[in-house]
């Protein structure tokens, strides 16, 4: 598949852009704070309805407006399609100038796989942002995954606010199964959808990580959930049931899920090296776009986030030898030199006005 044309009314600091896309490799170059990342966002924004850099949409729009507007123009093997994104007083999205009703009918239209260089937090940081990373990837693949996380989170909101009503104003303990039963079938839902996908990076990413580091290095992923099986969570939230009361909020469960990369049999959150993460880290981004490729039977979109500011050019084109057939979209400071240059879309943003080349 492949983005043929962006065009940006009022979106961050831009005021009015067309952009024309090619179906190799696109180069979007200039100074930092110049715009380059937006071209990016707002391509995200138009595969999942929302950005990856806030949660405010009020933020997207141009500081000096009251409404902005993305609309882009792609094309997949078996058709092509057009979304609309548009923040006035509130977010509408249309799909072929029809307004979808729920965010599912969006997901899986503009498949992509996003770098940025916050990513190495992935692996570093929380578990939160390893359960964000799965989010991402099933959500376009499995529409109806991101509804039931979103039930499931629902859940969560009301068995911790009776939790808080038990604490302070002595309710009834035992109508608490109510919550429970719902976070046992949601949770369970959602654990087997990521248990399929680990299944499926496992089964990519210890090749592609032997091939980058030369053999050096085995990679192994391991999914951690209290939710596969529904009687053990039954079990383990009828035993945690007085600590949530006391804390107020449900302690385990699908929101608690993670997973863990190993290199040599170490965990490397724990005992990586920065350039381990980031190896780990575009090791588990490649398996995601294979993932993708094999689901759709074509490539996603590759957007490039300031990522080749760390890698010399042979690896820059060694990484690109990888991902053939695959439209990349590249933010960098300074003009790249890529093999086949012939092929490629070069771009100079300067202040929100971009000028290809």
């Amino acid at each position: 598949m492949r983005i043929k044309k962006i065009k940006i009314n009022n979106f961050r600091n831009y005021k009015n852009q067309e952009i024309n896309l090619n179906k190799n490799i696109n180069i979007f170059y200039g100074e930092n704070a110049q715009g380059k990342t937006n071209i990016i966002e707002s391509i995200f924004v138009c595969s999942l309805g929302k950005s990856f850099r806030t949660n405010k949409d009020k933020e997207l729009i141009n500081i000096k407006e009251d409404n902005c507007k993305i609309e882009i123009d792609f094309e997949k093997s078996d058709r092509e399609g057009k979304v609309d994104f548009i923040i006035n007083k509130k977010k509408i999205i249309l799909l072929n100038d029809i307004k979808i009703k729920k965010l599912s009918e969006l997901l899986g239209n503009i498949n992509t796989v996003i770098f940025t260089p916050d990513d190495i937090n992935i692996l570093k940081g929380v578990p939160q942002n390893r359960r964000k990373f799965l989010n991402i990837m099933i959500s376009q693949l499995r529409p109806k995954y991101m509804h039931v996380c979103n039930m499931y989170a629902k859940t969560i909101d009301e068995r911790n606010n009776y939790l808080k009503k038990i604490k302070l104003e002595n309710a009834n303990e035992n109508l608490l199964e109510i919550w429970d039963n719902q976070l046992i079938e949601y949770g369970n839902i959602i654990a087997n959808y990521r248990e399929e996908f680990i299944e499926k990076i496992k089964s990519k990413i210890r090749d592609i990580h032997k091939n980058i580091t030369e053999n050096k290095e085995e990679l192994k992923i391991k999914y951690n959930s209290d939710c596969l099986d529904k009687e053990k969570f039954k079990k383990l939230l009828l035993e945690r049931r007085k600590i949530d009361i006391i804390k107020g909020y449900t302690t385990r469960g699908a929101h608690r899920d993670d997973f863990e990369i190993f290199i040599n049999n170490m965990p490397v959150n724990i005992y990586g090296s920065q350039g381990q993460h980031r190896t780990a880290m575009l090791s588990l981004k490649l398996s995601e776009l294979n993932v993708i490729y094999e689901e759709i039977n074509e490539s996603p979109i590759l957007l490039l986030d300031d990522f080749m500011s760390e890698l010399d050019n042979n690896r820059i084109n060694n990484f690109l030898k990888t991902i053939k057939d695959t439209q990349v979209i590249i933010t960098c400071t300074e003009k790249l030199k890529i093999e086949n240059n012939d092929k490629n879309k070069l771009f100079n943003v300067i202040n929100g006005v971009i000028n290809e080349e």
